[in-house]
């Protein structure tokens, strides 16, 4: 139970009874109190009364002030008084750097702390890893990591929620293991960070094997740690168990978690469910925020419904009275885009009351590749690099429509350019998850251990699958010569890479669906072969791209083709 200073300072009044160190411990609880606003002035007063200032009592008065320009003022004071910062002083005062996003003064602040010798503490530590993870400079967090000489949990929970919080799940699962190497107890920070990490590279062995985890460390009843689980479930498309830790600690979620739930199912374009649960958040008196609308946009956006997407866009403004973010512009653009109101969706992207960035212009542009609309991709493209002139999606996109357009003198022209700029495609890549270890490839990837058998293996499938009638996704205004070259590049997409490895793998479980995760969206050839493979191979397939879940089987996709 918190100690409310209140208290302590009546009774002191009431006692006539001020000593320093009275003073000192009510500057500190005052410090670490919620009501900032109230508490300013008190603690101003009682730094003034005390006779001389120690390196506690200004900590306390930095530390109130952890949000704002003041605490560093009140840092330049301490320094001229003088007295020696702590590890406290300083990790108070990345925090406030990291707050304010001001870059070049925490840099400032880590060389003092290099300077005084009270850089490596656990404390300072700590508050400069969040610091340079909070500026997006994960290497410089992690050079401070490994220099520190003793890390103790809360450096090891910093470094993993770090790297989760910057997309860089891998590093994060990987401090995660080096933290149970060295035996240190996992808290609800470390496995909320990692969880999240498990949903950015869905790695579903490792969500289940960290669920395991948490039951042994007895933090499965936890609520933070609890909606992790089902966000990290529902980005690893194990939407069933994560819909099972949900219910259990349903009464308990806040919105946040009824969220997550929301979102794992609106990922597979499930929108039945995700109004389900609406429904049923409401009926709890949950209210819905942003993010719900987001999942609701989302569910229907996967699901091809553009007219249910405005419908539940100006639901969220006119009966919710939420301002809808970009995110949801973005979402209701690219609805109206992919079914064909590429002219409607333009219009609400130059209207709308935020700048229109990468993301719709992109969005834009790939609808109009799915249309045929040249004209318009020209546009779209131009737009797009008015944003990021190295932007390889603006040339890569608009060279392939303009190919089925049969306009190749200016298909030429778009891939001059790109040569000209230097601007190379970004390749793809693909991972499958085998109990103990992750595979992951890249195009025409030759470096695997079973590199033989895997294309054994994809020779055997395209055999197979052209005697159900697969054909090849060619663009047939490419020459003769071209085309043949862009079967054989096509066949060896990652993906198929990826598939036929877990094909001839013995460590894939057999009968179990087959997971595998993509950097970029699929491509139409791949989507078309793994419909057809889906029947020879009598196996689920499932594939998370950059977009959505593909989920195959007996030659159906889950996404209607609509992705």
């Amino acid at each position: 139970m918190k100690i409310d200073p209140r208290v302590i300072h009546s009774q002191a009044i009431v006692k006539n009874t001020y000593t320093s160190s009275q003073l000192t411990h009510l500057l500190t609880l005052y410090s670490k109190s919620t009501k900032t606003q109230t508490n300013s002035t008190i603690i101003l007063k009682l730094f003034n009364q005390l006779p001389s200032h120690d390196v506690v009592s200004w900590t306390s008065l930095i530390s109130h002030f952890s949000k704002t320009t003041l605490s560093f003022h009140h840092f330049i004071s301490m320094l001229r008084h003088p007295t020696s910062p702590n590890q406290r002083t300083f990790a108070s005062l990345f925090a406030t750097c990291a707050s304010l996003s001001d870059f070049s003064f925490g840099v400032q602040l880590h060389c003092v702390a290099l300077k005084l010798g009270v850089c490596y503490g656990a404390f300072s530590a700590s508050g400069l890893i969040s610091f340079y993870c909070k500026m997006r400079v994960c290497d410089s967090a992690r050079k401070v990591f490994d220099e520190t000489p003793e890390r103790d949990g809360v450096c090891f929970s910093t470094m993993i929620v770090g790297f989760a919080q910057n997309a860089r799940g891998v590093d994060a699962l990987g401090c995660f293991g080096e933290m149970r190497k060295w035996g240190l107890t996992s808290c609800m920070y470390s496995l909320s960070g990692v969880l999240r990490a498990v949903g950015e590279v869905a790695v579903a062995e490792q969500c289940r094997m960290i669920h395991g985890h948490c039951v042994v460390t007895g933090f499965e009843r936890n609520v933070v740690v609890g909606t992790a689980l089902v966000d990290g479930y529902g980005k690893c498309g194990l939407v069933v168990e994560a819909r099972g830790v949900f219910d259990e600690l349903m009464v308990r979620m806040s919105v946040i978690g009824w969220n997550a739930m929301m979102s794992g199912y609106a990922q597979q374009g499930d929108k039945d469910l995700v109004m389900e649960l609406f429904g049923l958040m409401e009926g709890n008196g949950i209210e819905p925020d942003e993010y719900t609308f987001l999942a609701i946009l989302t569910a229907f956006s996967n699901a091809g419904l553009a007219n249910e997407v405005k419908c539940w866009f100006e639901k969220m403004k006119m009966e919710y009275g939420l301002e809808p973010w970009m995110e949801h512009y973005t979402c209701l653009i690219g609805v109206l885009g992919r079914v064909g109101r590429i002219v409607e969706a333009e219009r609400i992207a130059l209207t709308m009351p935020y700048e229109a960035d990468a993301a719709v212009w992109r969005t834009l542009l790939s609808s109009c590749a799915h249309h045929g609309e040249a004209d318009m991709a020209l546009v779209m493209s131009k737009r797009l690099l008015e944003l990021n002139l190295y932007d390889d999606s603006a040339y890569v996109i608009l060279s392939n429509v303009l190919v089925s357009a049969g306009r190749l003198d200016e298909v030429r022209e778009v891939r001059k350019l790109m040569k000209h700029r230097r601007v190379s495609k970004e390749g793809g890549k693909s991972w499958i998850e085998l109990p103990g270890e992750v595979h992951v490839f890249l195009a025409g990837d030759k470096t695997h251990a079973m590199n033989k058998e895997i294309y054994a293996k994809l020779v055997e499938l395209r055999e197979e699958i052209l005697k159900l009638g697969y054909e090849p996704v060619v663009d047939e205004t490419l020459p003769e010569v071209d085309k043949v070259v862009k079967r054989e590049e096509l066949w060896y997409h990652s993906e198929k890479l990826a598939l036929a490895f877990a094909l001839v793998s013995r460590a894939a479980p057999p009968g179990k669906a087959l997971r595998i995760v993509k950097n970029l969206r699929i491509c139409r050839d791949c989507h078309m072969a793994f419909k057809y493979i889906s029947m020879v191979v009598n196996r689920e397939i499932i594939v998370r791209d950059s977009n959505r879940y593909h989920k195959f089987l007996n030659g159906n996709c889950s996404c209607a083709d609509f992705w």
